[in-house]
């Protein structure tokens, strides 16, 4: 592997360091309240070139003021005197409760550990993994190959998801050679069809980052390498919607006969998005109505003829709406779901060829839970 790493965890609050050399681009939050560490880091990264990246978890240094600048500052500052770089080829990320400043003193205590360790094997991958996780149930890692070309990625994210750019952090490394304005312009393509279609609580990160980092070495077609980037997002964005605070159920949305594609990813991530949609799917409700009510608001066209269909995993198929009418099979499909963590709703809309999707969970009590306790 190209890219060496590591990661600490100690309770809330955790360390990670990636020793990276190469090209990058990145996409970022449209939250307005901008996190310290985001401002920093599209700076950082403007010319194109990077060399590591340090992430720490538990304090996302969101809402700080200058203070919180000079911090995520000092961080980059950290790790580039250990590299013999400079600053500015440092990229930096945070995670955690908003508005406490950071604890850059935590970090300049366990930052040599951390860099003593760093290294390319699966372990050294998920310490990273873990190292950014907050209420994350897991560490979400997914990595394709072919033909001498990786693709590696990592990401952390559970609730406060709902993004706008990307997820709440992500890192992809590859060492298939590209120039940054090439890396941007797939990123942002990859992130559109992945994380931008994911939705757990319907609220976006004040610290949402993605960055992807080419360290080249090896050549590859664009439309082969935008396959593997687009799979490794799409897995990545299924962890983050099969680990939304709470859940107990993974839910797919798949609409197609839309105006147009716009048209059915936005349809779908409606649906989504829904409260009372995912409030239902906890409760094991094919409660279809509250579907049909979503598409109605959702501002895109629809027309009464549509056929609604729920998949539960291996526990089979039920078309509850048929051209517009409605086939008397909840029981069968609340049966179904009862038995399966997983529902795929199929919508048809019957006006046109678009296709979308859009990744979720239901909302369950814990999801109340444990956003009840965060600060605490």
């Amino acid at each position: 592997m190209f890219m060496k790493c590591y990661g600490i965890k100690e309770g809330k609050y955790g360390l990670g360091i990636a020793v990276c050399s190469g090209k990058v681009a990145g996409v970022f939050t449209r939250n307005r309240f901008k996190a310290a560490p985001v401002i920093v880091t599209q700076e950082h990264i403007r010319d194109g070139e990077i060399e590591g990246i340090i992430v720490n978890s538990g304090n996302a240094n969101a809402f700080t003021g200058e203070e919180g600048i000079r911090n995520a500052k000092r961080m980059a500052e950290l790790l580039a005197e250990r590299l013999g770089v400079e600053a500015k080829r440092i990229a930096v990320a945070s995670t955690g409760v908003i508005g406490i400043q950071l604890d850059v003193g935590w970090i300049e205590e366990r930052i040599d550990g951390v860099l003593s360790r760093v290294g390319s094997s699966q372990e050294h991958v998920m310490s990273f993994a873990r190292s950014i996780m907050t209420t994350d149930s897991f560490p979400k890692v997914c990595r394709v190959e072919f033909d001498g070309v990786e693709v590696l990625g990592i990401a952390k994210g559970a609730g406060m998801i709902a993004p706008n750019m990307a997820t709440m952090l992500a890192f992809i490394f590859t060492n298939a050679e590209f120039e940054p304005e090439e890396l941007g312009e797939m990123l942002r393509r990859a992130v559109n069809r992945s994380f931008n279609v994911t939705v757990v609580d319907g609220d976006t990160s004040t610290n949402d980052t993605v960055l992807l980092v080419s360290e080249g070495g090896r050549r590859i077609e664009r439309s082969k390498f935008e396959r593997m980037l687009g799979k490794v997002c799409v897995e990545l964005a299924k962890m983050i919607a099969r680990d939304g605070e709470g859940a107990t159920k993974f839910v797919e949305v798949f609409v197609k006969g839309a105006r147009n594609e716009e048209e059915a990813f936005k349809a779908a991530k409606t649906v989504a998005s829904s409260l009372l949609v995912k409030t239902a799917i906890f409760g094991n409700d094919p409660n279809w109505g509250r579907i049909i009510a979503a598409l109605g608001y959702s501002g895109v066209e629809v027309e009464e003829g549509l056929d609604i269909t729920f998949v539960c995993g291996d526990a089979g198929r039920v078309k509850l709406v048929e051209n517009g009418r409605r086939t008397g099979r909840e029981d069968v499909a609340r049966r179904m779901m009862e038995g399966s963590d997983e529902l795929r709703i199929e919508i048809d809309l019957k006006v046109g060829d678009g296709e979308g999707y859009a990744f979720g969970c239901d909302l369950s009590y814990d999801y109340v839970r444990i956003n009840s306790e965060y600060t605490t």
